[in-house]
């Protein structure tokens, strides 16, 4: 699986989609409710289902990151599973703060 930013992935197990906007320092497989995501213009694969480890589903809108490996990718399209990298969860990142303005 080649992560390049700019590059749209799909989930194989439910509507989610994303779109990396930092790749990994290494070869890594990006996945979502428990199997690895395919290209944004390839088929889904038949008869997976979402893992009841990796359910806890995505936001539009939302950029999760993983420190570990430098991954940071944009949800473009929410769903019921969620984000990992090889097997490892991957959380949606914190607004930054604004400084206040007087």
């Amino acid at each position: 699986m080649e992560l390049k930013p700019g590059s749209r992935w799909k989930s194989a197990v439910c509507d989610t989609e994303v779109v990396v906007v930092r790749p990994p320092k290494s070869d890594a497989s990006l996945e979502c409710g428990g199997h690895p995501m395919v290209g944004h213009a390839a088929a889904k694969p038949e008869g997976l289902s979402i893992s009841q480890d990796h359910s806890a589903g995505t936001q539009m809108g939302k950029r999760f990151a993983d420190e570990e490996s430098g991954l940071e990718v944009l949800c473009s399209k929410g769903g019921a599973g969620s984000l990992s990298l090889d097997g490892r969860a991957i959380s949606a990142k914190d607004a930054k703060k604004l400084p206040a303005s007087d």
